[in-house]
């Protein structure tokens, strides 16, 4: 989608909401494409897929910069059968 800048400045909100759902929008300046309004993917930060599940202890519980274990690891925990021998 392409919008002037008169049309940007008006419709930042709307415009902002369709980049979020992951629309391309270009604003140009007469007609000449000047800037690109686009989603940004947040860089998952530490612990935060912890952070992100649902119950008692959500926003309590963070782990540390120096958390010894990658998330392959943590999966492969999750995964076994904590009862089998």
């Amino acid at each position: 989608m392409r919008v002037n800048v008169g049309q940007a400045k008006t419709d930042l909100s709307r415009l902002l909401a369709r980049a979020e759902a992951g629309e391309e929008i270009e604003i140009a300046r007469n007609g000449v494409p000047i800037a690109r309004l686009t989603r940004i993917e947040a860089p998952e930060r530490p612990g935060e897929r912890f952070t992100a599940m649902k119950g008692a202890l959500v926003g309590q519980v963070f782990l540390s910069e120096d958390f010894e274990f990658t998330d392959e690891e943590i999966d492969e925990m999750l995964q076994e059968d904590p009862y089998s021998p």
